[in-house]
């Protein structure tokens, strides 16, 4: 399954400058997702990180992670209309500056999940290559 932008916004709540997911390259719902952000020099936070060396924040990277995630645990009907929330974030890594220009290729998997609750292994790369990992933990709720 392939998603656009306007797919993915009646899907997630996130919308700019925070929605950093343009294409759902692939879901499989419940189970895992993966998308592109085409990361932009006209982005807000390039204008103080840093000024004359822009660099994604590597907070922004792992949001972008779960909110393809996000598209795969919202994805499953019994869960239209709720949101993710951020449980905890585990072995984050960050191997590569991820700058104006690149393509960023976002993969997130489900691991483990309980009731409301799971886990997923989620993977930034930019050109074939780590950018970024990490492990969430992350709820179901209702908005």
């Amino acid at each position: 399954m392939e998603l656009d932008i306007n797919q993915i916004q009646e899907i997630l709540p996130h919308r700019y400058p925070f929605l950093l997911v343009d294409r759902i390259t692939d879901c499989t719902p419940g189970e895992s997702a993966k998308g592109i952000k085409c990361v932009s020099a006209n982005e807000m936070q390039f204008m103080g990180h840093f000024p004359g060396n822009p660099i994604m924040p590597g907070v922004l990277i792992i949001e972008a992670l779960a909110q393809v995630g996000a598209v795969a645990a919202l994805s499953l009907p019994e869960n239209k209309g709720k949101i993710v929330l951020f449980g905890g974030i585990k072995n984050a890594r960050f191997k590569q500056r991820v700058i104006p220009g690149d393509v960023l290729e976002l993969e997130t998997t489900m691991v483990q999940r309980k009731g409301p609750v799971g886990i997923a292994d989620a993977v930034a790369k930019v050109n074939g290559k780590v950018a970024a990992s990490a492990q969430l933990t992350f709820a179901i709720a209702n908005e």
